[in-house]
């Protein structure tokens, strides 16, 4: 039984030591510089923009269903300072070709086949979506995607880009 506390203490003091996630409230997002369908995405060229972060796969059904919506989010607040980027994680391009082919992207795509912005974002899940304020600071993460989250996605939406126009 001792064994099981001591073991039990020495893992939260080893997990208490660990850099904390890279994607909390309010702090810096990590930079993105990928290969994109139109070229390099480089999210420091972004600074200023309120920018929604989407990571995704081919075999993601969820993001199959967010991708009609962040269509229309780009469409929608493009003009008032928000970019889209979708960054697909499929270790295959062609994986992620067939499900462009099926499901256009009217938004920026990335492509990280090695898996580093997943790790430096804290990905846990598919979807998981970032959405980044115009002084480039975390404003919420957010895993997974329903119907019911499109309004209060698109709320936080809103309102990042009107504390970007004061």
């Amino acid at each position: 039984m001792r064994r099981v506390v001591v073991a039990g203490l020495a893992a939260l003091v080893i997990g208490a030591a660990l850099p904390v996630a890279a994607v909390e409230v309010g702090t810096s997002a990590p930079l993105l510089n990928l290969p994109g369908l139109q070229g390099p995405v480089d999210s420091g060229a972004l600074k200023g923009r309120v920018v929604f972060v989407d990571f995704w796969a081919s075999w993601c059904a969820p993001c199959r269903r967010s991708f009609p919506w962040l269509n229309d989010m780009q469409a929608r607040y493009g003009a008032r300072g928000l970019q889209v980027v979708g960054v697909n994680v499929d270790r295959e391009r062609a994986d992620a070709d067939r499900f462009l082919a099926e499901v256009p992207a009217r938004f920026a795509i990335a492509f990280d086949a090695a898996g580093d912005a997943p790790k430096r974002f804290a990905v846990k899940g598919m979807p998981t979506s970032v959405l980044v304020g115009a002084d480039g600071r975390v404003i919420r993460q957010h895993t997974g995607f329903r119907d019911e989250d499109r309004a209060e996605l698109e709320a936080a939406i809103v309102e990042a880009l009107g504390r970007a126009a004061r």
